[in-house]
């Protein structure tokens, strides 16, 4: 039987009535009019007004075949006795039920066609032609659009002119409020994407229902936007809304629940806000034994491209590569050995494992892939023969593809680590000179002096090469500079002309000028390490009067020495002072010493000062000890693992007395 328009909007109206009679009934039968209305009560009523007023609204009236009027999804007695209960649970009940009627259209021809669109033109002959659009449809093909033009500029350049387009734009427009929450989001990452101008006022409306719907979005949609439009905010210039977004975010972040989300969001937004990256961090400590090999790669490059040493995580990360036998890629182990590299954290056990699994791969890699992978075991401090030798080899096995910054990467490696090649060193060295002949000073600067440095510690650099680097026209804009790393570049200058001095006595200069090679003194307030405040004070307790020895010697070969004293030929102190003294810049005595006597220089070595797990000095250390001995001093190294041993004052003091007698019996004895 057929239900004439009179008969529904009547229908329609009945059942207003009868909604509203009942609300208003309970709402007036909830508290005998005897009783005050306590604090507690008023807010249940509250809630219950607002959940049935949000059911009322939710309901649409439909006619049945028998002309009776019947609610979508919910009964008349569902409805009834949900209001008279004075439980909540039956109202939680009945929200929680699924509507039969779904705000979504059933997928329509118009549907198929967009997805299906191989070009714009297709998509833009759908405005004209006798298709039933939604208010959906047109931010639909708007999303394709991009899609299709998302490499091509000049098409981009030209849509923007077609009036279909700007029709297509306004239409988008008008129906903004009525589009749904999904595909508004990936409709902001269209119009970014399609290059509108800043100034469009359909661009602005699309960024503004954004920022008006954030509360009501899902998390994972505020997830899509920050992975997708955070870039574009930014050069949009569309600050608001970028900072609502990461509020929100940071707001809702215990909605997190899976690791793809976490990692998605720590690398596209948590850059953008330190309070917002702290939670990530706090929630990927949660998670982290869900993460497989990859996702563990994205967090520490992550960590590693903010600069965010964060303990708890890494060694939380470190325990999870070497627990679980992950099948990693070149690809990963290089990300993974560059983000611990970078980051400065040493895991003997990850590391160790970084470079067994790299090994196998070192033939398939490129001398670029070599020359990085050296680079970040370097940072890491971290030398395995194996692997080095490895990288030696397959360089000379590829010297036509190695590039000049190759080779700087890799000779500044072996020199971090004081590497040098058991096999082929001569023919490697050959290749690093033959490719700097040409090259070195066409170079910046800074790296030229870091590159003849690295040679003056590998002990292999060349006359030209010094001649090249000594020059005044290079080290005079160091010299004049007070930048920390101009600064740092200088002394290494200082230290290649130590080399140049000491150990290269063919060389002829150019040298450093004697001013620019005087000592700096060092800040009074400078901390001191435990072991240098211990060394000293037993030095000074050893020597008893100041005359016989000297601390903290800045000498002008570019090294601070802890401590030096004189000896005669029976072992005995003699007073600094009254001597000549050639390693100060400015000496203070004028007396030859006498025969048999020797000068000893005391050199600490802290932890910091070896490679990772091993008493092994780093190359730059090496260099130093090499200038101190080159200058004709004998030297009593103290090593942090020796001195730890030592518990008393006068251990101590025997301990530095049996290395000042060692050291003036090898001198002897050669």
């Amino acid at each position: 039987m057929e239900v004439s328009e009179g008969d529904r909007r009547s229908s329609l109206a009945s059942w207003r009535d009868w909604a509203s009679e009942r609300l208003w009934s309970h709402l007036l039968g909830v508290f005998p009019p005897s009783l005050p209305l306590p604090c507690i009560m008023a807010v249940r009523l509250m809630k219950r007004c607002t959940c049935l007023l949000r059911e009322a609204t939710r309901l649409v009236p439909t006619v049945a075949p028998v002309g009776r009027l019947r609610l979508a999804g919910v009964s008349c007695k569902t409805l009834t006795s949900s209001v008279s209960s004075p439980s909540s649970g039956s109202l939680t009940e009945l929200l929680g039920k699924e509507q039969v009627f779904t705000p979504y259209p059933e997928h329509q021809e118009v549907d198929f066609l967009i997805e299906k669109a191989s070009r714009p033109e297709q998509l833009l002959e759908l405005l004209g032609a006798d298709h039933s659009l939604h208010h959906n449809h047109a931010a639909l093909i708007l999303i394709r659009l991009s899609y299709l033009l998302s490499e091509k500029p000049k098409e981009k350049a030209l849509l923007a002119e077609d009036a279909r387009f700007q029709r297509l734009v306004k239409l988008v427009d008008s129906q903004i409020t009525s589009v749904w929450h999904g595909t508004l989001v990936k409709l902001l990452r269209s119009l970014y994407t399609l290059v509108l101008p800043q100034i469009s006022k359909e661009l602005q409306s699309v960024e503004q229902e954004v920022r008006w719907r954030l509360r009501r979005l899902k998390y994972k949609h505020l997830v899509f936007l920050a992975e997708s439009c955070a870039s574009f905010m930014k050069e949009q210039h569309s600050k608001e809304l970028l900072a609502e977004l990461l509020m929100h975010l940071e707001r809702r972040w215990t909605e997190i629940s899976d690791s793809r989300t976490l990692v998605t969001l720590m690398t596209m937004a948590g850059h953008l806000s330190e309070s917002l990256m702290n939670h990530l961090e706090d929630k990927c400590l949660e998670l982290v034994e869900q993460f497989g090999p990859d996702e563990l790669r994205k967090v520490l490059v992550t960590l590693a491209a903010q600069s965010r040493r964060s303990v708890p995580l890494l060694r939380a990360i470190s325990y999870h590569l070497v627990q679980k036998p992950f099948p990693m890629t070149k690809g990963m182990l290089l990300d993974l050995a560059y983000a611990y590299g970078k980051l400065s954290f040493h895991q003997t056990q990850v590391s160790q494992r970084l470079a067994a699994d790299l090994l196998p791969f070192i033939p398939s890699m490129t001398p670029g892939e070599v020359a990085r992978c050296a680079k970040s075991f370097a940072f890491l401090k971290w030398l395995n023969l194996p692997l080095f030798e490895a990288f030696t080899q397959h360089l000379l096995s590829r010297v036509q593809d190695v590039s000049l910054s190759h080779v700087c990467s890799v000779l500044l490696a072996f020199a971090r680590l004081n590497f040098h090649p058991e096999q082929e060193e001569d023919q490697f060295f050959s290749m690093v000179h033959e490719k700097l002949d040409s090259a070195l000073g066409s170079l910046e600067p800074a790296l030229q002096v870091d590159l003849v440095w690295a040679l003056c510690v590998l002990q292999h650099v060349h006359e030209t090469e010094l001649h090249t680097v000594l020059h005044p026209g290079l080290h005079v804009r160091f010299l004049e500079s007070k930048s920390p790393k101009d600064q740092s570049t200088f002394q290494k200058l200082v230290h290649i002309n130590t080399t140049a001095l000491l150990e290269h006595p063919e060389y002829k200069g150019p040298f450093l000028p004697a001013s620019a090679v005087a000592p700096i003194s060092s800040p009074s307030n400078k901390k001191m390490t435990p072991l240098q405040k211990e060394l000293q004070e037993t030095l000074k307790a050893l020597l008893g009067n100041t005359d016989k020895g000297s601390l903290e010697v800045a000498t002008q070969y570019g090294w601070v020495l802890d401590a030096e004293v004189l000896l005669d030929a029976d072992g005995h102190f003699l007073p600094l002072r009254n001597f000549v003294a050639p390693h100060l810049a400015q000496p203070v005595g004028n007396q030859p010493l006498p025969p048999g006597a020797k000068r000893i220089a005391f050199l600490r070595w802290e932890f910091p000062n070896f490679n990772s797990r091993s008493k092994d000095l780093l190359g730059r250390f090496v260099l130093a000890r090499r200038h101190v001995l080159a200058a004709g001093f004998l030297v009593v190294d103290v090593p942090y693992y020796e001195w730890l041993d030592l518990k008393s004052e006068w251990q101590k003091s025997a301990y530095l007395k049996d290395k000042m007698r060692k050291a003036m019996a090898e001198e002897l004895a050669k």
